[in-house]
């Protein structure tokens, strides 16, 4: 059984190591050492202020995400591998995610324009009642 220390350096040491298996311990314990670490560099980017309200992220934990993304996506890799099953799920899971996202953040930017001026093929403009 992989610890957690050794999970966060075999994650390292195997960054694009796209073959072979990864045990669950390993599998599971970076994921944990991902999820734990941003949130803590997040509160750290917010206390030290590289975070701010015009981006998604902290400066620090952008780059955090950025350094782990592969080792991230070769050891899904390898843990569906483990399991005898082809790491383009890895792939496909993270692509299909970005293919659902895109559209909930276009109606997020649709739901907070303003209103067409004037009528539209809809019907008339809408007309706020005074009370």
């Amino acid at each position: 059984m992989v610890s957690f220390a050794g999970a966060i350096v075999l994650g390292f040491q195997r960054y694009f190591d796209f073959s072979g298996r990864s045990s669950r311990s390993e599998y599971w314990w970076w994921i944990l050492f991902v999820l734990v670490a941003d949130v803590v560099l997040t509160y750290a980017g917010i206390l030290f202020g590289t975070y701010n309200d015009d981006t998604t992220m902290g400066l620090i934990s952008g780059i955090f995400s950025l350094v782990t993304l592969i080792p991230g996506i070769a050891v899904g890799v390898r843990r569906l591998h483990d399991i005898n099953k082809t790491g383009w799920w890895v792939l496909f899971a993270f692509l299909f995610f970005w293919l659902l996202f895109i559209p909930i953040l276009l109606l997020l930017y649709w739901a907070t324009r303003p209103g067409d001026q004037g009528d539209n093929k809809y019907g008339p403009e809408y007309q706020s009642i005074e009370s």
